[in-house]
């Protein structure tokens, strides 16, 4: 019998390589030999998984993201456990959010392959799709956090849940930036997130 292939399982194998390579020297002379060397295949198996870079870093980013999310979820659930009910509004946007900071090796490097897709995409229509679709589900998301943190007293009547959600993921982006340029450490990025909360969740502008 034929060896069944897992191809959604040889695609994550193909992206770890982009990561690790991302890790060692960077995504911008990574070619697809390079990926296919890294990951141990030859580059005609990989061009059966990616055509072209362009979308092994989509699916590469993509992949990251999952795993991210299942981190995020992993440690609210944790931090909620003694709680009852559902984790309040502060918890689960400070987890998001951190979540979403370059504050380990790990997810330093994931990181970069999300600069490294938003450099292609600014020239790409395609590669756009993934922010045109995914910034506003996120936007959506803390915004809904924001209203239920409003209608729970903790977060004044007065701020547009919308406008600060944007605000919220402008910020990380800004943090982000600087934490990956060396101009801040992570844990200063952190205590700034947290000062913001601290503000917005005490009424404060």
């Amino acid at each position: 019998m034929p060896k069944k292939v897992d191809h959604e399982s040889r695609r994550q194998e193909i992206s770890e390589a982009l990561w690790r390579i991302a890790s060692a020297r960077g995504l911008d002379a990574a070619s697809l030999r390079d990926v296919a060397a890294e990951a141990g295949i030859s580059l005609g198996r990989l061009q059966h998984y990616f055509r072209t870079k362009d979308e092994m870093l989509l699916f590469t980013l993509r992949h990251i993201n999952r795993l991210a999310e299942e981190r995020i979820r992993h440690r609210i659930e944790t931090l909620a456990q003694d709680l009852e009910g559902p984790p309040p509004p502060r918890l689960v946007l400070r987890e998001c959010l951190a979540g979403m900071l370059p504050l380990d090796e790990h997810s330093r490097i994931g990181t970069l392959v999300g600069a490294a897709y938003f450099a292609r995409a600014v020239h790409d229509e395609g590669l756009r799709t993934e922010s045109r679709e995914g910034i506003p589900l996120l936007r959506a998301f803390l915004a809904d956090q924001l209203r239920q943190a409003v209608e729970r007293g903790e977060v004044a009547p007065d701020r547009d849940p919308q406008d600060e959600a944007m605000l919220l993921i402008s910020l990380v982006d800004g943090l982000t930036a600087y934490t990956l340029l060396d101009v801040q450490r992570p844990d200063e990025a952190l205590r700034l997130l947290d000062r913001h909360l601290d503000r917005l969740f005490s009424g404060q502008g």
